[in-house]
């Protein structure tokens, strides 16, 4: 069960040094810490981080230095960056999202399951902890310090029994504690001040090179699940098979079976600036983001005590880089199945409409959707603008929605281009609805820029394109050589 790509990061990289050898890099030389993020960037990173098109390679890095008298584990980047790569792992996941067809396939999915033989425990690490035995990268010298960016948080709510499951920026400040930036609203925030409010501790495990059916569905909004279907089962949809579970040694808290490390510790409502030696406060930095830019500290962030680090023999440690198409695909992957499973809750006649949702990298698999449209009448060609409304009012961080034609591959942004410069003319099948909030981490959302461009009311809005076919004009795009569309299911 966790020797499946699906399921285990080992597995995941046997299957590409198998099948893509030349994709996999190992870098044995000694290198600082700091520097290991520079070097990924300038040799295999792409857009944002670099202007290197296409997919990016994996990189494990074995002679980082470790900072203390003790052996450094290799660093492994990249394992995400290649969309195809990832949709390869995931048997389970469809190759069209349907939303009509979602929740079905969801509620399908198997339930996880307890593992007594957990390989994450293999090595239980002596003495006191000591983060700083992990090869924790610090992407850049403005950094507010070292940050674990892939670490998968696991909270159970103790009333409800529902599980938290998702990952965030952890800012190392001592031996043993970390600070958790956490988006106000979700999941997990919202069991830290339940737990604050109740004067009871959070526990929790960080689990670092987690299964990637988990990462991927860590991302799923939790709000758009159906009934009785929590994360982790949506993670066994994925991987065609359920996720193993284990309980945490020093907490009551369980750990994803096949991570490769496992931090097990609490929340105790401890909050803390995001900073280290006083450089966030100074230079208002945190990490690279997503998007391309350089993140923002944030003051009064809740913060973990680590009790305990087991992983398994021979761990590797993950992170990524910040901006790069690792967390493109994370995000976009997920966040095409939640819209579409948003579409069928709430405007199931609409969603009939929808044959496929994308996300492009371009816009850090956030803020660029294509929609795959089939048009039945003429009564559809008015339909798609309600449609957009719908998803920008359910899913915030979509900044534009490209509506196309069912014949257009939406993963192909090349051709996503080429639907929207042929069968669109942005004078009339460009709308922008400006009644949606801004989003600081897009610079040109922000308060100077829209002053710059002269929107006097400083709202960026939301837009969109319909480069459909009118549908009384449909076979004026005929194309000359037509493809059948790839499917999943059939129609």
């Amino acid at each position: 069960m966790m020797d499946h790509p699906a399921c285990s990061v080992r597995a995941a990289l046997a299957a590409l040094r198998t099948h893509a050898p030349t994709r996999c890099h190992q870098y044995t030389q000694a290198m600082a810490r700091t520097d290991v993020a520079r070097h990924f960037a300038e040799r295999h990173a792409g857009v944002p981080a670099t202007d290197r098109r296409g997919a990016e390679d994996v990189a494990i890095y074995s002679g980082v230095d470790s900072g203390v008298d003790a052996a450094s584990l290799p660093v492994l980047l990249g394992l995400y960056g290649d969309e195809a790569r990832v949709r390869g792992w995931l048997p389970g996941l469809p190759r069209r999202v349907r939303p009509d067809r979602l929740q079905g396939w969801l509620a399908m999915g198997p339930p996880p399951v307890w593992t007594a033989l957990p390989p994450c425990r293999q090595e239980i690490w002596p003495g006191p902890v000591d983060l700083g035995r992990l090869p924790i990268l610090t992407a850049t010298p403005r950094d507010a310090g070292p940050y674990v960016t892939m670490g998968l948080v696991h909270a159970r709510d103790p009333e409800g029994g529902e599980d938290a499951l998702s990952v965030h920026r952890m800012l190392v400040i001592g031996r043993d504690r970390l600070t958790v930036w956490m988006v106000p609203g979700r999941r997990l925030r919202a069991l830290f001040d339940a737990a604050a409010a109740r004067g009871d501790r959070l526990p929790v495990t960080v689990n670092i090179g987690a299964p990637p059916a988990a990462v991927v569905a860590s991302a799923l909004g939790t709000a758009f699940l159906p009934p009785g279907v929590g994360k982790l089962t949506a993670a066994g949809a994925l991987a065609g098979q359920p996720i193993a579970l284990a309980p945490a040694l020093t907490q009551p808290a369980v750990a994803l079976a096949a991570s490769e490390i496992v931090l097990e510790g609490h929340f105790d409502g401890t909050v803390a600036d995001e900073a280290v030696d006083g450089r966030g406060p100074v230079s208002g930095i945190s990490l690279p983001e997503f998007l391309g830019y350089d993140g923002r500290t944030k003051p009064d962030v809740p913060v973990l005590t680590v009790r305990a680090v087991t992983s398994r023999r021979d761990a590797c440690y993950q992170a990524v880089i910040g901006p790069g198409r690792e967390q493109s695909v994370i995000l976009g992957i997920a966040g095409a199945v939640s819209v579409g499973l948003s579409l069928a809750a709430d405007e199931p006649e609409l969603a009939t409409l929808v044959r496929d949702l994308h996300f492009a990298a371009a816009g850090g698999g956030m803020l660029l959707l294509a929609v795959r449209i089939a048009k039945t009448s003429p009564d559809d060609d008015g339909r798609l603008a309600p449609l957009a409304r719908r998803i920008f009012a359910r899913h915030p961080f979509v900044k534009l929605v490209v509506f196309t034609d069912d014949d257009i591959d939406i993963a192909n942004e090349e051709e996503l281009l080429w639907a929207v410069v042929t069968r669109s003319n942005l004078r009339t099948d460009c709308t922008s609805f400006a009644d949606f909030a801004n989003l600081p981490m897009d610079p040109s959302q922000g308060a100077a820029w829209l002053d710059a461009r002269g929107a006097g009311d400083g709202r960026a809005g939301r837009s969109v394109i319909d480069a459909t076919t009118p549908f009384r004009l449909k076979t004026e795009t005929a194309r000359s050589f037509p493809s059948p569309p790839s499917s999943c299911w059939e129609d």
